[in-house]
C-alpha cells in the first residue's frame, strides 16, 4: 500500500515491477507559460524506443491525471528528411511526362497547395525552417542537376497552374501548310487597275477568261493554250466577265453598258443585251438569269429565252454597283455598291429584302457559304477594311474582323470551311481564314499593286489572282475534297483533276 500511495503522490502510473527510483527525469528549460516535456530516457524492463510523454501533471495533489502508453505519430511534425529516407527515384522513362504530372498532382492533393514551395529549389530554403511543415523528401523525385537551361531539367510544381495544364493537355494540331509562292505566273498586259471592275473568271470546264483592254482571252488550264475570244473595237472596252455555271457560255460587260453572251467553245456571240446607260462593271449568273450591275446604279435581270433586253430591274443603290453574287440555291441575290450598302434581293420583290449598312466603304467583295444556307460574307474598301458575316434569314450580323487593308475580293472554299480574301491598300496581300474562328491559315504576298481580281479552279484547290501589276498568279491554297471513291464520267461535263504547271 505504501508504494501505491507513493505512486499516486508522484502523479505517475508505473507498472508494479518498476520503482520510481529507476526513473531519471530531465527537465528542459522553456519560456514562461510553456508546458514541460518529460523524456523517458531509460528503462530496465524493455528495449523499446524512447517515448515522449506530454501533458504530465506536476501537482502532487492531482489525482485524475493519467497518461496512456499509446503513441500516435503526427506526420506534419516529423522530420523524415533528417534520416534521408528518400534519396533518389528511379529514372523516368521516356514519354513519362504524364506520370510526373500525375505524381505532382497527387502530392498537391495530399499535402495541399502550400506543398509547392518544397518542390521549388528556389523556395526550399525558406520552407525548410518550418517545424510543422511536411517533409521535403516525401514523394519527391530527385535527379541530378543538369543546368537551368537544360531541356532535361526536372519541372517543379507550384510555379503556375498553366504550366501544369500544358503538360497534361493534348498538343495543338499543327496548322495546314500553304505554299508561300505561286506555282505559276502569267503576264497580263493591259490588265486595268480599277477597283470597280471584275475582269477574271474561271469556268467549271477549267478555262480561265481574262479581260485585257478591248479583248477577252481564254486560257485553257489543261494544256496552257491561249485563245482570243473577241475584240470590242477602239470605242469600247471590257469591264466584266462571268461564266455560266455549266461553263459553256460567257457573258461580257462593256464600258458602253452592253452585256454580250458568247459561246466559249466555238467563240461565237450569241446575244447582246442593252438597258444600262453606262459601264456594266459586274455580272452574276444564276441557273437561268443573268444579272448585271452598272455605274447607273441599276441591276438588270436578263433572260436569254426572252427577246427583251431585261425582264426586271432592281433599284436600290445610290451609287455604282460593284459587287453581285447569287446564292447557291438561286433564292437570293446580294449586291454591293459604292454607297457602302449591302442589299439582298429575291425574285418575288422589286425592293431589297435586306438593307445592311454597317460597312463604311464600298462593298465589292461578296461571297455565299457553300456549307450553310443563308450565310453571307462581305468586305469593305479602304475606309472600312472589315469582313462581315450575315445571317440573311433575319438580317443579323454574326461577326466581323478588321483585316487592316482594303478588301477587294472574297471566295469561300467548297472543300473546307475556309475563306480567301484579297487586299489592296496598303498590304496588297492574300489571306486565308478558317471559319468561324477567323484564325489566319496563311498570308501570301507577291503582287506589287492591289490584288483586285480573284477566281477559283473547278477542283477548289487553286486560286488565281490578278493585279494592276499586269500579272496573274496561281496559288495552291486549299486541300482536295475528301470523297470515298472517284466516279469516272466520260460525259461532256467531266472535269477530273487538272494540274496547272
Amino acid at each position: 500500500m505504501e508504494s501505491v500511495t507513493q505512486r499516486r503522490k508522484s502523479g505517475i502510473n508505473l507498472p508494479s515491477t518498476m520503482s520510481e527510483t529507476s526513473l531519471r527525469l530531465d527537465a528542459f528549460s522553456s519560456p514562461p507559460r510553456s508546458k514541460r516535456t518529460t523524456n523517458l530516457a531509460s528503462s530496465p524492463m524493455s528495449n523499446r524506443s524512447p517515448r515522449t510523454i506530454s501533458n504530465l501533471s506536476s501537482s502532487p495533489s492531482s489525482k485524475s491525471a493519467s497518461c496512456s502508453d499509446r503513441f500516435i505519430p503526427c506526420r506534419s511534425s516529423s522530420r523524415l528528411h533528417t534520416f534521408g529516407l528518400v534519396e533518389k527515384a528511379s529514372p523516368v522513362k521516356e514519354g513519362g511526362g504524364n506520370n510526373d504530372a500525375y505524381s505532382r498532382l497527387l502530392k498537391s492533393e495530399l499535402f495541399g497547395a502550400d506543398f509547392g514551395c518544397f518542390s521549388s529549389p528556389a523556395g526550399s530554403k525558406g520552407c525548410a525552417n518550418s517545424p510543422m511543415s511536411p517533409s521535403k523528401n516525401m514523394l519527391r523525385f530527385k535527379t541530378e542537376n543538369s543546368g537551368p537551361n537544360s531541356p532535361y531539367s526536372p519541372s517543379v510544381l507550384g510555379h503556375t497552374d498553366t504550366s501544369l495544364s500544358n503538360e497534361v493537355s493534348t498538343p495543338p494540331k499543327p496548322p495546314r501548310k500553304v505554299p508561300k509562292t505561286p506555282h505559276k505566273v502569267l503576264d497580263a498586259p493591259s490588265l486595268q487597275d480599277d477597283f470597280y471592275l471584275n475582269l477574271v473568271d474561271w469556268s467549271s470546264q477549267n478555262v480561265l477568261a481574262v479581260g485585257l483592254g478591248t479583248c477577252v482571252y481564254l486560257w485553257t488550264a489543261s494544256n496552257s493554250r491561249v485563245t482570243k475570244l473577241c475584240d470590242l473595237g477602239p470605242t469600247d472596252s471590257v469591264c466584266s466577265v462571268q461564266w455560266t455555271r455549266e461553263g459553256s457560255y460567257i457573258s461580257i460587260g462593256t464600258s458602253l453598258g452592253k452585256v454580250q453572251v458568247w459561246d466559249g467553245t466555238q467563240c461565237k456571240k450569241v446575244r447582246t443585251f442593252g438597258g444600262h446607260q453606262t459601264r456594266a462593271g459586274v455580272l452574276a449568273w444564276s441557273s437561268r438569269i443573268l444579272s448585271s450591275g452598272s455605274r447607273d446604279r441599276n441591276i438588270l435581270q436578263h433572260d436569254v429565252r426572252v427577246p427583251s433586253d431585261f425582264v426586271s430591274k432592281f433599284v436600290g443603290h445610290k451609287s455604282e454597283v460593284c459587287g453581285l453574287k447569287w446564292s447557291h440555291d438561286d433564292r437570293e441575290l446580294a449586291s454591293g455598291g459604292n454607297d457602302n450598302q449591302l442589299l439582298v434581293w429575291n425574285q418575288r420583290s422589286q425592293q431589297p429584302v435586306l438593307k445592311l449598312t454597317e460597312h463604311t466603304a464600298a462593298v465589292k467583295a461578296i461571297t455565299w457559304s457553300p456549307h450553310q444556307c443563308g450565310l453571307l460574307a462581305s468586305g469593305g474598301g479602304t475606309a472600312d477594311r472589315c469582313i462581315r458575316f450575315w445571317n440573311t434569314t433575319n438580317g443579323n450580323q454574326l461577326n466581323h474582323i478588321d483585316t487592316g487593308s482594303q478588301v477587294c475580293n472574297l471566295a469561300w472554299s467548297k472543300n473546307v470551311n475556309e475563306i480567301v480574301s484579297t487586299h489592296g491598300y496598303s498590304q496588297n496581300q492574300i489571306m486565308v481564314w478558317k471559319y468561324p474562328s477567323m484564325s489566319k491559315v496563311a498570308t501570301l504576298t507577291g503582287h506589287s499593286l492591289r490584288v483586285l481580281y480573284l477566281a477559283m479552279s473547278p477542283d477548289g484547290q487553286t486560286i488565281v489572282t490578278g493585279a494592276g501589276d499586269e500579272t496573274l498568279r496561281f496559288w495552291n491554297v486549299f486541300p482536295s475534297v475528301k470523297t470515298p471513291a472517284a466516279v469516272k464520267d466520260t460525259g461532256v461535263w467531266s472535269l477530273g483533276r487538272t494540274h496547272i504547271r
